[in-house]
């Protein structure tokens, strides 16, 4: 099966927000190499939110182009097999932590931004990975900083989808 097969896939299957999730199976209906960066109309992207429950806390990354606290997460690679290992390979690169688990149920949130041309729709499929306990994390060449924070933290230095994204990940834990 194809990555795309398996975003497609992933897609119908994933219950929320029926109206932005039919978005992204029309987009990718309409663009066969919307997995992919070079699809200028957008492409699909996977990142995925590092939490520790047991400490009631999330690992942000200072994303190094874009300035703003974010979920780990970036573009699809020809090597991904499916949505969740591009999500769970983007997390492992850029926190630089070893044996994160995805949180079970597929994505917990989709997530359509503009970005700057030439592209210009990441279509975002976001998932949820744990931290092993005792994590360790290391900055990536993609990230001016990594911090732990609290989840009442989080709303104060993050943007408004990353807060959504903590909040439907603490309602499926």
């Amino acid at each position: 099966m194809s990555l795309y097969d398996d975003a497609v896939l992933v897609l119908k299957g994933y219950e929320g927000q029926p109206e932005l999730r039919q978005a992204y199976l029309d987009h990718l209906a309409a663009h066969p190499d919307g997995m992919w960066k070079a699809c200028h109309a957008g492409h699909i992207t996977a990142s995925a939110l590092v939490i520790d429950p047991e400490h009631g806390r999330v690992l942000l990354t200072l994303h190094r182009k874009l300035r703003m606290w974010l979920q780990m997460g970036g573009h699809c690679e020809p090597g991904d097999a499916t949505l969740r290992e591009a999500a769970l390979r983007e997390a492992a690169e850029e926190s630089g932590i070893a044996g994160l688990t995805p949180l079970p149920g597929g994505p917990v949130r989709l997530d359509r931004h503009p970005i700057p041309a030439p592209c210009h729709w990441h279509f975002d499929v976001q998932y949820a990975v744990l931290a092993p306990p005792g994590a360790v994390h290391e900055i990536s060449d993609e990230s001016l900083d990594l911090r732990w924070y609290a989840y009442d933290e989080v709303a104060a230095v993050a943007d408004e989808s990353v807060v959504r994204l903590l909040d439907a990940t603490r309602a499926r834990l």
